[in-house]
C-alpha cells in the first residue's frame, strides 16, 4: 500500500497532481472551494491569539498539504482578516516528497516568506525544543498504510492478508499472523469466517510524534474515520479498505496499482488514546458538520466571515450536509 501510493516514481500521490476533484478519482473538502480553508483559518486564529506571546512565536504546521491549495486559502484569509497575526505566523508544511513540495511552492508563491518546508518531525523543531501553535492534517491518516487481518472461524484464529505475484497479477495470500487480536475477545465467538479488519500503526506513530513536538497548542485531524466500537462490528465483514478510481469505490484493491487511490477509515479511538498517553487533553471529537457549524456560529458574532456570497453558502452546505461531506468526516482536536 505504501509503495502503491508513495513510490517516488510510480506512486499514486506522486504521479498524479489532479487526483482530487471532478476530473480525478475522489472529492475533498478543499476541492469544494475556499470556504473550508477560511473556516479553518478563523478557528486557528482563535487558537493562536492567546499564544502570540509564547517564546519562539507561533506556528501552523500542515502535514499532507498535497498541492498547497488549503494552505493558500488559510494564509489568504489570515492576511486579509488578521494581518497582525499573519505577520507573526510561520506556516510550516511537513512534506517528504520533493515532487509535492514543488507543487506546493508553485501554489504558495505569494506567501513564500511565511512558508517553510520540512521532511519529518525531527527536522521540524530544533533539538530538545517544542513547537507552540497548531499541528493539523486533513485527509492524511486515512492514506497511511494498513495491515489487513482475517478471521478463520474454524480454527478460531487470525491470519494476515499478504500480497503475492501470480504471473502478471498481484493476488491475496494468507500468511501467518504475528499476534494480532481484537480488543474484545468475546466478539470473536460471533465473527463470520474471513471477517476482515485493518490496523494502522503508521497513523498511531504519526500522532505520537506530533504530540511529542507540540509544546502549547492544538493537534487536529480531519479524516474519514470511526470509533473502535463502530469498526469492530460483526456486520462489517469486509473491513474499510477500499480503492477509488474515477469516483467509484471498489473492493479490487490490487487492480490498477499506482493508478487508483487506496484508503481505510481511521480508528479514532486508537488515535485519541495515543494522544492522551502522550499528555494531551481531548477537547472534542465530532463530525465535520458539527465542527464547521460551530466555527461559523462564532465567526458570525465577530463578523470575521461577513459578506458571504451565495456561492460560499453553497460550499458550506456541501461541506456540512450529511449526504455529502458533513457526516463522513470526523474531527479530533487535542491540546496541551
Amino acid at each position: 500500500m505504501e509503495l502503491a501510493l508513495y513510490c517516488p516514481k510510480h506512486g499514486y500521490y506522486e504521479a498524479k497532481k489532479d487526483n482530487p476533484g471532478r476530473q480525478g478519482d475522489f472529492y475533498t473538502s478543499v476541492g469544494v472551494g475556499e470556504v473550508f480553508g477560511q473556516l479553518l483559518a478563523s478557528q486557528f486564529a482563535g487558537w493562536l491569539e492567546p499564544l502570540r506571546s509564547a517564546e519562539g512565536g507561533v506556528r501552523i504546521v500542515e502535514a499532507g498539504a498535497h498541492d498547497g491549495k488549503l494552505a493558500g486559502d488559510i494564509l489568504a484569509w489570515m492576511q486579509l482578516k488578521r494581518p497582525e497575526l499573519f505577520e507573526s505566523i510561520e506556516y510550516r508544511i511537513l512534506e517528504p516528497s520533493a515532487q509535492r513540495q514543488g507543487w506546493q511552492r508553485e501554489t504558495l508563491a505569494p506567501f513564500i516568506p511565511h512558508v517553510r518546508w520540512f521532511d519529518d518531525f525531527k527536522s521540524l523543531v530544533a533539538s530538545n525544543q517544542q513547537l507552540n501553535g497548531v499541528i493539523f492534517s486533513n485527509e492524511l491518516l486515512d492514506a497511511l498504510p494498513v495491515y489487513r487481518f482475517g478471521w478463520d472461524a474454524a480454527k478460531r484464529a487470525w491470519y494476515e492478508w499478504g500480497v503475492a505475484v501470480d504471473g502478471e497479477k498481484f493476488v491475496w495470500a494468507k500468511i501467518r499472523n504475528s499476534g494480532f487480536r481484537i480488543p474484545d475477545s468475546e466478539l470473536e465467538s460471533v465473527l463470520p469466517d474471513d471477517y476482515t479488519i485493518e490496523t494502522r500503526p503508521a497513523a498511531e506513530n504519526w500522532w505520537r510524534e506530533a504530540a511529542g513536538v507540540l509544546g502549547r497548542g492544538k493537534l487536529m485531524a480531519i479524516d474519514y474515520g470511526l470509533t473502535a466500537d463502530e469498526i469492530f462490528l460483526p456486520g462489517r465483514t469486509r473491513g474499510t479498505l477500499r480503492a477509488y478510481f474515477r469516483h467509484h469505490a471498489s473492493d479490487d484493491l490490487l487492480a490498477n496499482v499506482g493508478e487508483q487511490d487506496l484508503t481505510a477509515h481511521v480508528n479514532f479511538s486508537a488515535i485519541q488514546a495515543v494522544g492522551e498517553s502522550a499528555g494531551l487533553k481531548t477537547e472534542s471529537f465530532q463530525t465535520q458538520s458539527q465542527f464547521l457549524t460551530r466555527i461559523l456560529e462564532r465567526a458570525a458574532k465577530d463578523n470575521s466571515l461577513d459578506g458571504w456570497t451565495s456561492a460560499q453558502s453553497r460550499q458550506f452546505q456541501t461541506l456540512t450536509h450529511p449526504e455529502h461531506l458533513g457526516r463522513a468526516f470526523r474531527v479530533l482536536v487535542q491540546s496541551r
